[in-house]
């Protein structure tokens, strides 16, 4: 059974366009190659309902669901707010992130830097690698930050929790157009209904027309689906690359 997850970009910032948007495809990326299964990427402004009601809905949906966005000491950092409102839950000072705050600033402690320390009651906080600051968890919801760098490093230090089986993928590359290989495909498609069977036509090369793609999580039926399109395509096949698991670097 696949492990499936949905990402939550929160920003108006996002939204605009003022920023261009880099944490969903290394999301993407890094959760593939643990073997979780994307299924949805939405992109929200910072309104406490809109993130309760997308984050609730995800939640609801998904094995996991990873947020970025909307969790620093400012104004239009409603992220908490609005998980705790779509889960039905309250914003709460959690006392270990207090201390944290506490041990560092010292003196200098302000209400702004509090804002730091909310989170949806009832949430937890996961250790990872990166010891500095622990990511917030709220039952199976990730809550992540918006900075780029910052999410990339939050996200390396826990992600061995959610590795699972591998996709195992084939790549087949075709010097003929997706008409005259519809059919083939079709094909393939009905008779192995539980591997994904992808056709992507290529503009830039001249002697590649169409990559098809096999994919799956069971190795033998990713295989099997594999063979049979080598045979039903033959000659029309420039070169192909057999099933391999996609596992992290």
């Amino acid at each position: 059974m696949d492990v499936t997850a949905g990402i939550v970009i929160i920003g108006d910032e996002i939204l605009s366009g003022k920023f261009a948007e880099e944490n969903a495809a290394f999301l993407l990326a890094r959760l593939r190659a643990l073997g979780v299964r994307v299924k949805r990427v939405a992109i929200i402004p910072d309104d406490v309902e809109d993130i309760g009601v997308t984050v609730a809905a995800a939640a609801a949906r998904f094995d996991h669901v990873f947020t970025s966005g909307g969790v620093g000491p400012t104004h239009d950092d409603v992220t908490m707010a609005g998980i705790a409102r779509g889960m039905k839950t309250q914003v709460t000072i959690h006392p270990v992130l207090e201390e944290i705050l506490t041990s560092h600033m010292g003196d200098r402690m302000t209400e702004a830097h509090l804002r730091l320390a909310q989170v949806p009651e009832g949430a937890i906080l996961v250790h990872g690698k990166d010891g500095a600051w622990p990511v917030v968890c709220f039952r199976n919801i990730y809550i992540l930050p918006g900075v780029p760098s910052i999410l990339r490093r939050k996200f390396s230090s826990i992600e061995s929790r959610f590795l699972t089986a591998p996709f195992w993928i084939g790549r087949v590359f075709v010097g003929a157009d997706e008409t005259a290989v519809a059919a083939h495909l079709d094909s393939v498609a009905h008779a192995h209904p539980e591997v994904g069977i992808g056709s992507y036509p290529r503009l830039d090369d001249p002697e590649v027309v169409v990559i098809v793609t096999v994919e799956g999580k069971d190795p033998d039926k990713v295989q099997a689906a594999f063979s049979a399109l080598g045979q039903r395509l033959g000659e029309a096949i420039v070169r192909s690359e057999p099933p391999a698991a996609v596992t992290p670097p």
